[in-house]
């Protein structure tokens, strides 16, 4: 099944886009720069979506749901986030078709259908949000507030692919209201870390936590910080952001509670997100040239069971095993296929999962049968091992929770091999050109030396990481004094 997929090494892009399709993540759609995620890619999300969702819960938020459509009016009221935005905005202008007079069958926008006010299909939903939350706030008694959606946003890129970069994508945008600073700061720092340490135990992917300069803030933001991670072709990610929004939201949409000393004050906010991009960052950190490479914790199938068959009557005793084994490992909430199908060999199977980065997979022959054995198998290190079938109650949680920490031990290892320290521009061209990776590297601060570099590299500061240490030195571009390094690299 997964004969000739292209190689890393050789094509890194050809490699993701074909590894997305035969694994049956996604697919392309009949709209240019959609997808359709397909069943397999879906359960992934959804894994994600409940480990996310239970942490938000026990940090205190609550789901809501808001339209997809916002009124002109209100995407122009926050005049940065609205510019931010503007260039990849859909618009829509009419809300009814007819059929065309003068070809049959075919179907035109109807002129006297005009929408009296355009409205923007949201790229995120700060406008639509905030419009909302000045009718729910008046007194400090209705704060904290603090809500979560589940939603899609649309957002009319030129240059696509899949999970990385499409013109709508799923996500989840958390949007709260505080009433004093030191609560919304707070509150951007905690989801910031509900982002990294998701991003570490069940992702097994290692995230630097940084803050954004003010080039690459979210538009409307008096701060931004964010998670980023680095893949395997030496390009950084950013797998998540939580921005300190400030007041400039309550102030545009006059967002106003009452405090205790029964004066009118604006209310503080913070918005938060993470989207489908997690599936690109989870395929690219992992997967090798044999295909996905998936944390048990994510995996859709965390087993999966493969009878070694001649005769129905071998099928039939090998299934009874199989059933067997599938009970008692559900019965410790793994999750487990036992795939008896006859259409394919053994050796066609064992490609597939491998294929779609199943974990473990289990192999029953008859003379597993007569034996008391199985042979069990890891995705991540191949390691094949026939053990007693008393055994598998143990072994198998334990070779699910070492892939688990091999895979982010690996991850590490690769980002710490692939950080490089570096003092001149020249020697900051080469890595750029050669290696790839983080580089650490000292910055005088200005946005104009910050987008000189991206012009000529195509390196963006991914961040000034949260544990930023002071060190005089020379900016590798303008030569000008810096106080620390920050994180430079080529990114998605």
């Amino acid at each position: 099944m997964n004969k000739g997929l292209p190689k890393r090494s050789e094509n890194y892009s050809e490699w993701y886009n074909e590894l997305v399709k035969r694994a049956d993540l996604a697919d392309h759609s009949d709209v240019r720069g959609c997808m359709v995620i397909k069943p397999y890619g879906y359960s992934i999300w959804e894994k994600m979506q409940q480990a996310l969702d239970k942490k938000f819960k026990e940090t205190g938020h609550s789901n809501a749901y808001f339209p997809v459509f916002v009124p002109k009016s209100l995407f122009e009221a926050e005049e940065k986030n609205a510019e931010g935005f503007a260039k990849e905005c859909a618009v829509v202008t009419h809300y009814r078709l007819k059929t065309d007079p003068y070809k049959k069958g075919q179907l035109i926008v109807d002129p006297d259908a005009k929408l009296e006010e355009e409205l923007i299909v949201r790229p995120t939903s700060e406008a639509v949000i905030w419009s909302t939350y000045k009718k729910w706030i008046q007194s400090y008694r209705d704060l904290p507030l603090l809500i979560n959606q589940w939603a899609n946003v649309v957002r009319w890129e030129m240059r696509t692919r899949i999970f990385l970069r499409t013109a709508e994508f799923l996500w989840q945008e958390g949007h709260t209201a505080h009433a004093t600073q030191d609560e919304a700061m707070q509150e951007t720092l905690t989801m910031l870390e509900v982002y990294a340490e998701f991003a570490e135990k069940y992702m097994a992917l290692p995230v630097i936590k940084g803050r954004k300069t003010e080039n690459e803030r979210f538009a409307g933001a008096v701060e931004t910080f964010c998670i980023e991670a680095l893949m395997q072709d030496g390009k950084a990610l950013q797998a998540g952001t939580s921005h300190f929004l400030g007041q400039n939201f309550a102030k545009a949409f006059d967002v106003k509670f009452s405090n205790k000393d029964n004066t009118l004050e604006y209310v503080w906010g913070t918005s938060w997100g993470v989207s489908t991009r997690l599936m690109g960052a989870l395929i690219m950190a992992h997967s090798d040239d044999e295909g996905l490479v998936l944390p048990p914790l994510l995996a859709p199938i965390q087993v999966v069971i493969v009878p070694i068959f001649k005769t129905a009557e071998q099928l039939n005793s090998i299934s009874e095993k199989a059933q067997h084994i599938k009970k008692l490992l559900e019965e410790k909430n793994i999750t487990v296929k036992y795939d008896n199908s006859d259409k394919q060999t053994p050796g066609f199977k064992f490609a597939e999962y491998e294929l779609k980065g199943v974990p473990l997979r289990i192999a029953i022959g008859p003379r597993d049968l007569e034996n008391n054995t199985i042979e069990i198998a890891r995705r991540d290190t191949k390691e094949k091992k026939s053990i007693a079938f008393s055994e598998l109650v143990h072994i198998v949680p334990q070779w699910l929770s070492s892939i688990q920490e091999n895979l982010y031990q690996r991850a590490l290892n690769f980002r710490s091999k692939h950080t490089h320290i570096c003092d001149s521009y020249g020697q900051f061209q080469k890595i750029l050109d050669n290696e790839g990776g983080f580089i650490l590297a000292h910055w005088d601060g200005s946005p104009e030396t910050e987008e000189k570099i991206k012009e000529e590299t195509k390196a963006t500061i991914r961040c000034i990481p949260l544990d930023f240490k002071k060190e005089n030195g020379k900016c590798i571009y303008s030569g000008k004094p810096s106080v620390g390094r920050v994180l430079f690299a080529r990114a998605y």
